[in-house]
């Protein structure tokens, strides 16, 4: 059997219900569930390196408080709460460029307590997995996130930032390649890069996601919703992709599509 995580990123308070309902009915009427890193409180002037606005933003009308809590969009909370294939993971606290890269603890376990606060209050259970904005994480932010969560899934890991403790883990990782591995009571998991992007050809997204499969006996695909809707307009082409995804995963005997909570609740191998 092969488990695959579909991992959206960067919901938040200023994202159109409609965009979600968009891409994500195919799955939910297959009974695939989502798994939506949300943006608890997002920065609404938060911006890339380049100085271009975050994509996640487009739904933005100035002016705009400096920061907007999930719970602000009652819409948004009760579709979601609605749809219980939709499985919500913290993503950061405000998605601010450097948020857990740095190494002041107390500022650090903040925003952690912060982000899961602002979720509870809108109504979401508290989540059991994190993911961090950009995959920034120093070593004093890994060590808090594996005390507060149980699952933290990244792009990669780099010895250098691990804690001191979990280099020999790290170092059997690497010697049996395998992508995921565990520290005490938290899951590690990495991915093989957001193979359902607008930066990859629509001609063969859907066979490199089918050959990381096949690869793997977990893979966690990670898209963001605000990709298939640059400029506010619907990419009919990336949807159709995302969409058959959704066909070759729901008809694949040799396929079980499971949320993060999955891992920890059913004892699924990582490996």
């Amino acid at each position: 059997m092969h488990y695959v995580i579909l991992r959206d990123d960067d919901t938040n308070a200023l994202t159109p219900v409609e965009c979600l309902e968009r891409l994500y009915r195919p799955f939910l009427d297959r009974g695939l569930p989502i798994n939506l890193a949300v943006i608890p409180e997002v920065r609404t002037d938060v911006r890339l390196p380049n100085g271009e606005p975050e994509g996640f933003l487009l739904a933005k009308n100035a002016p705009a408080p400096e920061t907007i809590p999930m719970r602000d969009n009652e819409k948004l909370v009760e579709y979601l709460l609605a749809n219980p294939g939709y499985h919500i993971l913290q993503h950061g606290c405000h998605h601010d460029y450097f948020e857990f890269d740095g190494d002041d603890r107390a500022d650090i376990v903040r925003r952690l307590d912060q982000g899961t606060r602002n979720l509870v209050q809108a109504g979401f259970p508290r989540p059991h997995t994190f993911v961090a904005p950009y995959d920034k994480l120093s070593e004093v932010s890994l060590r808090e996130v594996a005390r507060h969560f149980c699952v933290l899934s990244t792009g990669w890991f780099e010895l250098g930032r691990l804690p001191l403790s979990w280099w020999p883990r790290y170092c059997l990782k690497k010697l049996r390649r395998t992508p995921h591995w565990q520290t005490g009571h938290t899951l590690l998991l990495s991915h093989p890069g957001c193979l359902l992007s607008s930066n990859r050809s629509c001609d063969t997204m859907l066979d490199r996601i089918r050959e990381s499969i096949a690869n793997q006996k977990l893979t966690v695909l990670v898209t963001h919703w605000w990709e298939y809707f640059r400029k506010n307009e619907p990419d009919e082409r990336f949807i159709q992709i995302l969409h058959q995804t959704a066909d070759y995963l729901a008809t694949r005997a040799e396929i079980r599509v499971i949320a993060f909570d999955d891992l920890i609740e059913q004892n699924v191998p990582l490996n």
